[in-house]
């Protein structure tokens, strides 16, 4: 029997965002050397850079970031990107891309019966596999299908019986009748095959490691469910359902502990695209010091920062404050990592939730107007579980 996985279990931590896609360690390790061609490919015609960040205890499972690289079409220049989280097309195509090199590998290994590796998982069944976004280079080697796969893609009887009636002729009014009234019950028998088949191959597949279920275990909040092992190397990684990505318990990210937020208030400077309302200007500071266990270096010292973010003084605006200082409670508005504009090492950076540092200069100078801000910002708040009640 399933188990059910609560949502009051323990935290995760680290910075996660909307740009990952959990992976198979085996997997990007053949993507790192002999599918390196394929992967730079991807990155060429994406604009974007893959770059492995995180990896499971065990080795199981790792996450990889998918960053749009500087002055390419998909990316926002020096600074935060301002466009949103990367697009589900994009997610789609890194994710045939590793499927492609996990059919390479089981064709050299020998077609193993059972794959237990962990494929990317993240955003799976957005689009069809020839859909819009898909970037792999034409017809790359298939390997044989497996009798699972042979036995979905066969034609059922039923529909071949609809074959031959469809075929066959007949000059009696009556007997013309006859057959469509055949017909029509061969194809609602077809129909009802091939549904009934696909929810039994979606109830006993594993969508992680696409192999039958073993120790069925479902989640609570969304009942997506996954084999056991698969499910618990998956939120070593990130505690969230690896298909719709719903949170489960509460996200702490590695911000350091020693930073403050305070909140000012100007009702006489209006944000362009929001006239009528006064301004929010919410500052963070934080003092220098040492990087804790969960940073990328414990032990060495990182620099002090100050940063200045705008809102406008709007009911919306204020809303989004208030999910904002949740955010910054549960330690997820910044990290220490390389700053992407100075390229320095060791010292704080934004973490994936984007804040306007302009008040001019629209969205390429991070500041305003900008109609969608509001919205893309909550649903980046969304993603790490920080939503309205």
């Amino acid at each position: 029997m399933g188990s059910q996985v609560s949502s009051d279990e323990m935290s995760v931590r680290g910075g996660q965002g909307s740009d990952e896609v959990l992976v198979s360690q085996a997997v990007w390790d053949y993507l790192a050397a002999a599918g390196q061609p394929w992967l730079i490919d991807f990155q060429d015609k994406q604009g974007l850079s893959a770059g492995i960040i995180r990896r499971g205890e065990r080795g199981g499972c790792c996450a990889v970031r998918l960053r749009p690289i500087e002055g390419s079409r998909s990316g926002g220049g020096p600074g935060m990107m301002e466009e949103g989280p990367i697009s589900n097309e994009t997610r789609k195509a890194f994710i045939d891309l590793c499927r492609c090199a996990r059919k390479e590998m089981s064709k050299q290994d020998g077609g193993p019966k059972r794959k237990r590796s962990l494929l990317p998982c993240v955003g799976v069944g957005v689009l069809e596999g020839d859909g819009e976004g898909s970037l792999l280079p034409p017809q790359p080697p298939q390997p044989r299908r497996s009798q699972r796969q042979q036995q979905r893609y066969k034609k059922p009887a039923e529909e071949e019986a609809c074959v031959v009636l469809s075929n066959s002729t007949s000059h009696n009014e009556s007997g013309q009748r006859k057959k469509d009234n055949m017909e029509v019950s061969c194809s609602m028998m077809a129909s009802s095959h091939n549904q009934s088949h696909s929810e039994a191959d979606d109830y006993t597949s594993c969508s992680i490691c696409m192999g039958d279920m073993v120790e069925r275990t479902t989640l609570e909040r969304c009942g997506h469910a996954f084999c056991r092992l698969c499910l618990d190397q998956a939120f070593k990684v990130k505690r969230a359902c690896p298909v719709c990505r719903q949170v489960y318990g509460q996200l702490i990210g590695n911000q350091p502990a020693t930073g403050c937020m305070m909140v000012e208030r100007d009702p006489d400077l209006e944000l362009p695209g929001h006239e009528g309302y006064g301004c929010i200007c919410i500052i963070y500071s934080f003092p220098p010091g040492l990087q804790a266990p969960e940073h990328p270096n414990p032990g060495v010292r990182y620099p002090g920062t100050d940063r200045v973010a705008y809102l406008p003084d709007s009911p919306e605006g204020n809303r989004v404050l208030g999910l904002l200082r949740r955010a910054f409670e549960q330690r997820l508005i910044f990290t220490i990592g390389t700053s992407m504009t100075t390229g320095m090492h060791n010292v704080i950076t934004w973490n994936d939730i984007h804040h306007k540092t302009s008040i001019w200069g629209g969205p390429h100078c991070f500041g305003y107007p900008d109609p969608t801000y509001l919205v893309r910002v909550t649903e980046e708040l969304r993603e790490k579980g920080i939503a309205a009640d």
